[in-house]
């Protein structure tokens, strides 16, 4: 199992009153799934995004990410996991304007300490299919284009898992379709994809859903 969550709780104090954002949330994913975790505004899917991708820590509860236990580990810690082993994807693309397409894909390998910064992006740039536009800046490229960097960057370390954080949200529906068939491709290559949505047609192209209602969830169906 890859990732084993158990009674997470997560609460946030918003003035005199506590909410409680993750309510005793327990999951399973499994290596080479393709998983959405979907709800409205509120719900608690972000914030279980955050535990999942190690930005956080729970209140109480355990989280197993690979056979260790990172619901107890300090920052320094989770700052080496999230390197190691998870890449993020994220609705509004977070790349550096001023530099180009490969430069942005590097950062991860420049945090990591690798040496082969320039054929990994490279390699990470063909991979996504923008390998004729690895010297371009965000602004000279498409919305379409510049979610692959995002995609390129969050692979180059070669990470377990895939957090995608409504990765279509600023896209067209062609080019929204276009991302997600690249999530698919990935997926077939045996990476573990986790999408957070709230969009039901972008979870329905996942394996299964794990959906979430006031902290908690819900059920998870398998598709069909």
């Amino acid at each position: 199992m890859l990732i084993q969550t158990r009674d997470l709780v997560k609460v946030y104090q918003m003035g005199a009153a506590q909410v409680r954002a993750l309510d005793g949330v327990s999951i399973t994913i499994s290596q080479g799934e393709m998983v959405s975790v979907i709800g409205a505004s509120g719900s608690g899917k972000t914030t279980l995004m955050n535990l999942l991708g190690c930005l956080d820590q729970p209140d109480s509860g355990s989280y197993v990410l690979a056979g260790e236990d990172v619901s107890r580990m300090n920052r320094d810690q989770l700052a080496h996991v999230r390197n190691k082993r998870i890449g993020f994807v994220f609705q509004s693309f977070n790349l550096l304007p001023r530099i180009s397409a490969r430069e942005n894909v590097e950062l991860p390998l420049q945090y990591a300490g690798r040496k082969d910064t320039h054929r990994a992006a490279a390699a990470a740039l063909e991979a996504v299919g923008l390998a004729d536009r690895m010297h371009h800046e965000p602004a000279q490229l498409s919305g379409g284009q510049r979610q692959r960097v995002a995609v390129a960057r969050a692979l180059v370390n070669d990470p377990d898992i895939l957090l995608a954080d409504e990765p279509t949200g600023n896209l067209d529906s062609r080019t929204g379709e276009e991302i997600l068939a690249l999530f698919e491709d990935l997926n077939r290559q045996g990476r573990t994809i986790i999408i957070v949505t709230h969009d039901a047609g972008v979870a329905a192209r996942c394996a299964r859903a794990i959906r979430m209602k006031d902290g908690r969830v819900i059920d998870g169906p398998a598709k069909g």
